[in-house]
């Protein structure tokens, strides 16, 4: 644990990847930073949120689906390097879940060779706003304490209660990049079936509910969100991959709720973006009070 009499000396910083699904802004406001994911195509490759947007990313997936991959061993090594010339003393890292990605494997591993920084680095087995506002909730304890402890102490918490579900309008590009993980999708696809799919405890996507045909799925997303707001205020996010009409009357709901506390809204990353398919409509919800 932190000595209380350390405090004023602590410089702490949040890392996350580009996964995270934060706004520009909110990643400012809170000087977060962020590694991208890579999108590699056949003779071109791009940072994650930098070099490409989501739409461009739908645009040519008939053309080509491209490959994702963790950050590089040198952006990683550049961002240690780089707290550390900023006196950082120590460094919360939130990634997406271990089960989708080798970015947490990867980050753990760099963060052994900088011994002069305490660096504590979290597989928050969740991705989007589900690591987003894990990223946010963290930023807000700095800002509030400046207490190590208490930043990842805020941190585990939001990851533990997290709560996030989503609707796609196919199963084919989980499939294509291996991360259907135990989402069983092919009967169902022929009956047209939807699944609603989460994430469980090792990170890893299972269908949460099945319903047949777009309309009733996005009417069952719908129905979760209320559920959970009549249990408790809750922060919410609102994520899509080019569907935002849709995502905007999901949005609408939860903005005219009065549990509602925090209510983000966005397009995926086009890393997430490849292995979803366009027709993405995401909810997370994090609780934050019992009523």
């Amino acid at each position: 644990m932190t000595e209380p009499n350390n405090l004023q000396k602590m410089k702490i910083a949040i890392v996350t990847d580009s996964a995270c699904d934060l706004e520009p802004e909110i990643i400012s406001e809170y000087g977060i930073e962020v590694l991208p994911l890579h999108i590699i195509y056949h003779d071109r490759e791009y940072r994650d949120r930098v070099d490409i947007s989501p739409q461009e990313v739908y645009d040519s997936l008939e053309q080509e689906v491209p490959k994702t991959s963790l950050p590089s061993p040198a952006e990683i090594q550049a961002c240690f390097n780089r707290l550390r010339e900023q006196n950082v003393t120590h460094v919360l890292a939130l990634h997406l879940s271990s089960g989708l990605s080798g970015t947490y494997q990867a980050v753990s591993l760099f963060a052994q060779e900088f011994k002069d920084m305490i660096i504590e680095v979290v597989d928050t087995k969740t991705l989007s706003m589900g690591l987003g506002i894990s990223v946010i909730e963290a930023a807000r304890e700095r800002r509030r304490s400046m207490d190590f402890d208490k930043v990842v102490a805020a941190a585990k918490k939001t990851v533990k209660g997290i709560k996030a579900y989503y609707v796609l309008s196919t199963l084919e590009y989980l499939k294509k990049g291996g991360r259907i993980g135990y989402v069983a999708g092919t009967i169902g696809e022929l009956l047209h079936l939807k699944p609603i799919i989460s994430i469980n405890e090792e990170g890893k996507y299972f269908t949460f509910a099945k319903v047949r045909g777009r309309e009733q799925s996005l009417r069952r997303l719908k129905e979760v969100l209320l559920d959970h707001l009549k249990e408790s205020l809750a922060s919410v996010a609102i994520v899509h991959g080019g569907s935002e009409a849709e995502a905007r009357d999901l949005e609408k709901v939860a903005r005219e709720h009065p549990n509602t506390k925090d209510l983000y809204f966005g397009q995926i990353s086009p890393a997430l973006g490849v292995h979803t398919g366009p027709g993405l409509v995401g909810l997370i919800v994090y609780p934050v009070s019992q009523k």
